[in-house]
This record gives C-alpha cells, sequence and structure tokens, in this order.
C-alpha cells in the first residue's frame, strides 16, 4: 500500500500518539499485566512513524516524556527497547495496524509454554471471541501463533512475520515463556483487544485444567 494511502488514514500527531500509548500502558498496569517494568506499547503516527515507550520505562506509570517517535523502517533509535522490532514490524508488515500492546499476562505466559511444541493455541467456542474486529459469532475458531523466544529481537520480529503471513487472520500472538503480542486499529482497539485475549487465555487455562 502506497505510503501516502497509509499517511491518509492515520494523520495523529505524535502528542495524540503518546496519548494513547500512556492510555494503553496504564490500562495494563492497573490489571498487573506489566510487572516489574516490563511490556511494550505503541500507536502509528503515520506511515513512516510510531510512538514507542523508551527502555526501561515503568509502564505501569507511564508518562508522555517516556515515550520516544521512531521510524517504522529506520535506524533504531537510542532509546527504543529492545522489543520495539516486534512492534515496527508489525507496522511496516499490515498498514492497517494502528497500535501495538506487548504485556505479560499470568495466562499468556503459562499457555504459551504448554502449547509451543504445537505452535499454536486454538480459542474456540467462546463467546467473547466476538470482541474481536470482525468476528461475528461464537461459532468460530481463533489460531493464535506461537513463537520460540529469542533474544535476538530483529531475528524474533522476522519470524513473527513470517508466521504470519501464513496464519490466518489473526489479532496477537504469543511468544514461548514470555508473553503476549496484540493490535489493532486503534489504541481504543488493541486496549479491547487486549482484555479480551486475557479473559480468553484465562477460561482456556481454567478449561484445560478441568480436564
Amino acid at each position: 500500500m502506497p505510503e501516502s494511502h497509509v499517511q491518509s488514514r492515520s494523520s495523529s500527531s505524535f502528542a495524540d500518539a503518546a496519548r494513547g500509548v500512556v492510555a494503553m500502558a496504564h490500562f495494563a498496569g492497573e490489571r498487573h499485566w506489566v510487572p516489574a517494568t516490563s511490556g511494550n506499547f505503541s500507536v502509528r503516527i503515520d506511515g513512516r512513524l510510531a510512538a514507542v515507550t523508551a527502555s526501561g520505562a515503568d509502564k505501569a506509570r507511564l508518562t508522555e516524556g517516556e515515550v520516544i517517535e521512531a521510524e517504522i523502517s529506520g535506524p533504531k533509535h537510542p532509546r527504543a527497547s529492545a522489543e520495539a522490532p516486534l512492534h515496527l514490524a508489525r507496522y511496516a508488515a499490515d498498514a492497517a495496524v494502528g497500535a501495538v500492546a506487548h504485556i505479560h499476562t499470568l495466562p499468556a505466559t503459562v499457555l504459551s509454554r504448554r502449547h509451543e511444541a504445537a505452535g499454536v493455541l486454538r480459542l474456540e467456542g467462546w463467546e467473547l471471541l466476538k470482541a474481536f474486529s470482525g468476528i461475528q459469532t461464537h461459532e468460530t475458531a481463533l489460531d493464535v501463533p506461537i513463537v520460540p523466544n529469542d533474544q535476538d529481537t530483529d531475528r524474533l520480529a522476522a519470524l513473527v512475520e513470517e508466521r504470519l503471513k501464513v496464519s490466518g487472520p489473526a489479532y496477537g500472538y504469543l511468544i514461548a515463556g514470555h508473553g503476549l503480542y496484540v493490535w489493532g486499529a486503534s489504541a481504543k482497539d488493541a486496549i479491547r483487544h487486549m482484555e479480551a485475549f486475557d479473559f480468553l487465555l484465562t477460561a482456556q487455562l481454567h478449561e484445560e485444567a478441568a480436564r
């Protein structure tokens, strides 16, 4: 998709984008999804730039001064976290992605290890699947990709994007033993998707434990 088209659809300023980043971070922090300064959040500014949480920031208490402006396909920002490539790769791959959130919920982390060998976690039949944009019925299945963890996040981002090309429609993915990435067209959508995934993964964890 031409960059000019992306810019026309996503023309928010850095200040607007930074407020979206802070809103996502505080939402996650209130629910204890970003322990010990973990997690990352970002919002697309336009076809070239994104607002991203800076390295080391306490996401539960994030301020706009701890949000940086990063080039989606440019050199790494000196204050960018090691996991910034995973956010920027989503923006580069999909012009519809307007916000990305990375959280460390307990159900996501446990299930990512339990199903790592399969490479996918299937969520099926749950009513709350309808919380994801475009899903109209509980009579559906959502396959959440699981990728192995890697401290080389540029390599990990490339692996994720290759998986997403063949996985079919997705709203997030799991990194084994690490956590959950979700995205949406806006920060508001990403917040809804975070909350939906947490509920669904918690329900899945309890159902598996009861078997």
